[in-house]
């Protein structure tokens, strides 16, 4: 039976499972994302993070489970699901050769936004991330950590509800990971965006951020950092998080 899903819910996964030929990558995975929430998705490298976020992102078709966003179920409404959801890749797709400005137009564009609204929210959201008055210099100038702020700039523009972030630190340094945190927890604050940061740097994670902690496809635990450490008698997240990862561990929750 599907979950049952809070007023204040914003993104609800239930029951997934995928499965690559015969090989599974997602068993049985549920849990839920309320609305201006900094939610980690936390997995070692090949746990299904990525997975999941080409489900959400309609990369991948459903082969079983649902997904729900703002109560809108996205096998029966794609188009009005995605409208609502941004999305930061793992790689980077920003346009080298086009400067910071040329980017966030053209995905505009895309998003079709109209010339004068696209000026006014290309100005924003740059403003937003600190980067307004580099809008003319062409993004391979730019440092890693600006670039990725250029990507939430981006992701950002058609003013969606559910940020996606797919291991948006991978190649930073340290002040440069720290800063990016910082600013996207910023953005739940004041905006009331929901954000999904799926990570395997235990480091980005807060004793009061909700966690969803899966491990080849299964879910470990899905609860405060601070609660999974209460749970199994760990004092840091890390130690929790190799104990529950460890061979034939399993934890509810």
């Amino acid at each position: 039976m599907p979950a049952t899903v809070s007023p204040a819910t914003l993104l609800a996964v239930e029951q997934l499972e995928f499965r690559y030929g015969n090989t599974p990558a997602l068993r049985d995975l549920s849990f839920q994302l309320q609305s201006g929430q900094f939610h980690a998705l936390l997995g070692p490298n090949g746990a299904g993070k990525s997975t999941l976020f080409a489900l959400i992102s309609r990369l991948f078709a459903l082969q079983q489970g649902r997904i729900v966003l703002d109560g809108i179920d996205l096998e029966r409404a794609p188009a009005k699901v995605l409208g609502r959801i941004g999305m930061v890749f793992q790689q980077s797709t920003l346009d080298l050769d086009l400067s910071v400005a040329e980017n966030l137009n053209y995905h505009a564009t895309l998003q079709g936004i109209g010339w004068r609204e696209r000026k006014v929210r290309i100005n924003d959201e740059l403003t937003r991330v600190g980067l307004e008055q580099r809008t003319k210099e062409r993004v391979r100038t730019l440092n890693g950590g600006h670039r990725r702020r250029v990507e939430i700039a981006r992701a950002l523009l058609h003013r969606p509800r559910l940020l996606l972030l797919d291991e948006a630190t991978v190649g930073l340094d340290s002040h440069a990971r720290t800063d990016l945190n910082r600013h996207v927890r910023g953005l739940c604050r004041d905006q009331g965006l929901g954000v999904l940061w799926a990570t395997h740097l235990i480091e980005e994670i807060q004793p009061d951020d909700p966690v969803t902690l899966i491990h080849r496809g299964r879910l470990l635990a899905n609860s405060t950092s601070a609660e999974i450490c209460a749970r199994v008698g760990a004092e840091r997240l890390v130690d929790a998080f190799e104990t529950l990862t460890a061979p034939r561990a399993e934890v509810n929750g």
